[in-house]
């Protein structure tokens, strides 16, 4: 079960918050759609919801805020756009990845794939999948983990009907085996088919929050959608019959000379075009949008004063360019009901205003009633219950039928409208009231609204237009009035991997650019050493590392370092391990996988690259030019220390710069800035200092090295005192201060 109490987003400069004030629950079984056209706030709930943006509010899964959540994959799967993964790595070989980071399995990724229908598929690289075949692998990335609670943003987006109807399948059996469904949608008769609960919003405010049923009924409305040019005299005609046999139709004015016809037929309005002939060019039957918030209970003044005739003046064109209703009749006076169905009886016209409803279970929820707004707040803060429009309804009782636009006649939402059962709830509102007490907000205002209640019990909200609550959101309020604002939502980086150091190898070995890079740098180390055995005038030990003077690094270096600027580059550019959670996790667990990883694949490009120089030259030029030197030791742990010292130093340059180019430049900027500084520094120095190292350390110490270690620690200090090991021990002990700086400076945050 997913609850949203306030959920409002930051204001950005002069512009209004996209999400102002919304308020829902997503029940357990049942699929829930968020319905609004394009910047309606959608998306933006949905973020809010998953702590990806800044902003205020409440949400819960399960009773818990997301950031409480141990494994949040393991309780909520996400699809917020296309799937963020390598085009280069296969389907199968990108859940198997993702199967290491949730701690699942490897065979889960299987599963998913024949549960989705993409195991025939399962060799075929992402950059290759059609829109339908990406849906399918977000779907399958999103149950990976088999979570209990799937939110997805418009997953039908571009999608055929065929595989809508698959897609929406899979969301219904989910729903049937105790899930939690949240998906997006902008088509209003789409939410009506697939959701069982339907919430609008419009322009950032929700606007109602009903049952599918009632939200098929009130706002997906069976129409005739009739194009005449005589439409003023073919909608008067219309009318006057439904007059006089006593049936219930509505005849709204469209632009174009074209008229929506409710409760009629296109048989009838075709015979009565032909008795009066009336030129129609069209007439068809189609299910009309009446826009958000329709059939929510909005009270209107009643109009004694209407003739049993055409409401207003017959064919009066709308102001705005809006549809207007041209009329409407309805038998059996008596009593208000709610607008939406055809035959509902009203002895009045109507005008296109949707009535207040018997109960608030027509009408679903239009106004949050978030936990922090007391319940004898105005019904718009800052404003006037005169100004602002008529109360809530409460109760279907006599007294509920007063006029509702007279000033002063609002009524307080009566006791049976709250819960008997919200225990729950009561304790969430009253830890909202406790910080709203920390907060120096008055307290003695009113009752706080029991949240957790179903859209049948809470008291309703009018459906207000958009102007007026953008009027509301820029009227002056005094300080007195101001609520208290809900508790901050922070964006928090996603969680390590489960199995971070299996995560970095099946990451490492998915794709073919580590191999690609490794089979270059040998070719170019081969050639390298080959050409400057020819030239002549170099070291033994140059030509076996194909390193030439006048280069900064030798060719196994900088492919060293730009495999470690892949490892956390990557990371960035597809970031497949924070598809759901935001920025990639910069946790000590990964970076020491990734440093790990580094410097095994460090190690082997360093040997092989020996190896191969070594074979080329005794190939081309003979034994003699391939011998081994005779200090071997320092000079391999010199090599293996520059190779891997260049790996760690990509590493920690991308994680800390977020980018492969930055942690490229600084593998380079080693030798070229940092090393001749170095050199000045310790010129001369160096020779003396390393000398008799290990004999003053056990001395010192008073232990024996075991198995002649003092040559060995002393092979590693003349290396660290050589300028290059002491530029490259500086420029990685910086990198990792930095990396260790951002680390926390975003765990503070």
């Amino acid at each position: 079960m997913i609850q949203a109490f306030g959920l409002t987003s930051n204001a950005r400069k002069a512009l209004p918050p996209a999400v102002d004030d919304v308020s829902f629950e997503a029940h357990a079984g049942r699929v829930t759609v968020l319905l609004g056209a394009p910047g309606a706030g959608k998306t933006t709930v949905l973020r809010l919801l998953l702590e990806l943006e800044q902003g205020r509010g409440l949400a819960y899964f399960r009773g818990r805020p997301l950031h409480r959540i141990a494994h949040p994959s393991r309780e909520v799967g996400v699809l917020l756009g296309d799937v963020p993964g390598h085009p280069a790595r296969t389907v199968r070989g990108h859940l198997r990845m993702l199967c290491a980071a949730a701690g699942v399995p490897v065979r889960r990724a299987d599963e998913v794939l024949e549960v989705v229908g993409l195991i025939s598929l399962r060799d075929e690289r992402l950059g290759t999948l059609s829109r339908g075949m990406d849906r399918r692998l977000g779907l399958a990335c999103a149950l990976l983990a088999d979570p209990h609670t799937l939110v997805l943003d418009d997953p039908a987006e571009g999608l055929s009907g065929r595989e809508s109807r698959w897609l929406y399948g899979m969301l219904r059996a989910h729903a049937d085996q105790g899930g939690t469904v949240l998906t997006t949608t902008t088509d209003p008769k789409e939410a009506a088919r697939t959701a069982d609960r339907v919430v609008t919003l419009e322009r950032g405010a929700l606007v109602a929050d009903q049952e599918a049923a009632d939200f098929a009924r009130t706002r997906l409305r069976p129409r005739v959608a009739v194009r005449s040019p005589h439409a003023v005299r073919l909608a008067s005609l219309l009318t006057r019959e439904a007059r006089a046999a006593q049936r219930s139709v509505e005849v709204v004015q469209e632009e174009g000379n074209r008229l929506s016809v409710y409760g009629s037929s296109c048989a009838h309005v075709g015979e009565t075009a032909y008795r009066h002939n009336v030129l129609v060019h069209q007439l068809a039957d189609e299910t009309g949008d009446m826009g958000p918030g329709a059939g929510v209970a909005t009270p209107r003044r009643t109009r004694p004063e209407a003739a049993p005739g055409i409401s207003g003046q017959a064919g009066q064109e709308p102001s705005g360019g809006e549809p207007a209703t041209v009329a409407a009749y309805e038998p059996n006076p008596g009593h208000l009901e709610a607008s939406g169905d055809a035959c509902a009886a009203n002895g009045t016209l109507r005008t296109g205003v949707a009535l207040a409803p018997h109960s608030s279970e027509e009408a679903g929820r239009p106004a949050s009633s978030a936990p922090y707004r007391p319940a004898d707040a105005p019904p718009h803060d800052g404003i006037p219950a005169s100004e602002s429009g008529p109360p809530p309804r409460a109760a279907a009782t006599a007294a509920d039928h007063q006029v509702a636009g007279t000033p002063g006649a609002a009524a307080k939402p009566s006791a049976a409208a709250r819960h008997p059962a919200a225990e729950p709830a009561a304790r969430a509102a009253s830890l909202v009231r406790g910080l709203r007490r920390s907060e120096g907000a008055d307290t003695d205002d009113g009752p706080t609204p029991i949240a957790g209640l179903s859209a049948s019990d809470s008291p309703q909200a009018p459906f207000m237009p958009f102007a007026r609550r953008s009027a509301r959101r820029s009227a002056p309020r005094s300080f007195d009035t101001l609520p208290a604002l809900p508790p901050p939502i922070s964006v928090r980086s996603a969680p390590s991997p489960l199995r971070p150091l299996r995560y970095e190898l099946r990451r490492a070995t998915g794709i073919s650019t580590g191999f690609l890079t490794g089979a270059a740098v040998l070719i170019v180390s081969a050639l390298t050493a080959v050409l400057l055995t020819r030239v002549g005038h170099t070291p033994q030990a140059r030509l076996l590392a194909a390193w030439p003077a006048e280069l900064p690094l030798p060719p196994a270096a900088l492919g060293s370092g730009l495999l470690g600027a892949l490892a956390f580059g990557d990371e960035f550019r597809h970031p497949a391990l924070a598809a759901d959670r935001g920025t990639v996790p910069r946790r000590l667990g990964v970076l020491t996988a990734k440093l790990l990883v580094a410097a095994l694949t460090g190690l082997m490009l360093a040997f092989l690259t020996v190896g191969c120089d070594a074979e080329a030259l005794y190939l081309v030029y003979g034994r003699e030019v391939a011998q081994v030197p005779a200090d071997w030791l320092s000079l391999s742990a010199s090599w293996f220390g520059l190779v891997v010292g260049c790996a760690w130093a990509g590493v920690l340059a991308a994680g800390v710069f977020r980018s492969t180019t930055a942690g490229l430049a600084a593998v380079v900027a080693m030798p070229v800035v940092v090393l001749p500084v170095v050199q000045k520094v310790v010129e001369g120095a160096s020779v003396r200092t390393a000398a008799g190292f290990s004999t003053r350390l056990r001395e010192t110490l008073l232990v024996q090295w075991p198995f002649g270690g003092d040559r060995y620690v002393a092979a590693a200090a003349r290396v660290i005192v050589q300028p290059v090991g002491g530029a490259m021990t500086l420029s990685l002990t910086a990198l990792l201060c930095a990396y260790l700086i951002t680390t926390l400076r975003s765990k503070t945050r």
